[in-house]
């Protein structure tokens, strides 16, 4: 089982994007088996599955505080695209009180780590959600994962998010989590009509993080946009359009820099 923890300190880049519809690419054109963890109190992972996040009984911060079991809280997306089948820790605005609640908890930094680790047997990937800030959750999310996948959107504030992530990420393995990796920089909202996103992939490209740059990029799409107020995935959504086309490829890149990695 392979965590990746799809993390940018910045809002807007196209993180929740980028975890639905890359578990849907795994799930239907690669057969694999994927859970998507919304570590995000705003639950729009959640609401872009399907869910209605305000309805929900049991979500992750139940699992997180041992309140009920992960089956309890596990939710199944039907609608992955090509009769692909994924897997949904949901969140919701009670996701919040875990900054709090959890704080005095034991081994607070590695709560859901240890909900994910029973369960290696049963996934293939799983997806994390980050919030677009360094709390607690966040710490939890790359105290489980295996990698970072960094959703970038092509402007030029890029490069000092960046510094931002790999700040993080350094801290992260120095202190708990040494086997911490950096999977992907994945640059969204890329418009190919415009020279500048041209410009800012070419820096990046020279930069520290050009060898961790994912050949693909995601092309500003209305459908991509329009898919999440569906509650569906992109190849639910316009399986043949750009956008999903744009996902495959992503994904296709992705796997082959993680096989190196775990080779």
């Amino acid at each position: 089982m392979h965590v990746t923890a799809v993390f940018n300190q910045k809002g807007g880049v196209g993180k929740t994007t980028t975890v639905q519809n890359f578990g849907a690419v795994l799930a239907s054109n690669y057969g694999r088996r994927v859970l998507l963890v919304d570590l995000d109190a705003q639950g729009n992972l959640t609401d872009a599955c399907g869910l209605q996040p305000l309805s929900l009984e049991r979500m992750i911060y139940d699992v997180l505080t041992g309140a009920c079991s992960f089956d309890d809280a596990v939710q199944h997306v039907e609608d992955a695209g090509n009769g692909g089948t994924v897997d949904i820790l949901p969140a919701n605005v009670r996701l919040a009180e875990a900054e709090i609640n959890l704080v005095s908890a034991y081994g607070r930094e590695s709560l859901l780590k240890d909900v994910l680790e029973p369960l290696a047997d049963r996934y293939d990937y799983v997806l994390i959600d980050c919030p677009p800030s360094l709390g607690l959750l966040c710490v939890n999310a790359l105290v489980a994962a295996d990698g970072v996948l960094v959703p970038v959107q092509t402007e030029y504030f890029a490069m000092a998010g960046l510094t931002l992530v790999r700040r993080t990420v350094e801290q992260i393995q120095k202190k708990l989590n040494r086997h911490l990796r950096i999977d992907g920089v994945l640059l969204t909202l890329f418009d190919r009509r415009k020279s500048l996103h041209f410009d800012v992939a070419s820096a990046l490209a020279e930069d520290i993080w050009g060898k961790h740059l994912i050949a693909a990029r995601i092309g500003t799409s209305t459908k991509l946009a329009e898919a999440p107020s569906a509650g569906v995935s992109i190849l639910a959504h316009d399986a043949r359009g750009k956008g999903a086309q744009d996902y495959a490829a992503a994904v296709s890149c992705w796997l082959q820099t993680v096989s190196r990695e775990e080779a």
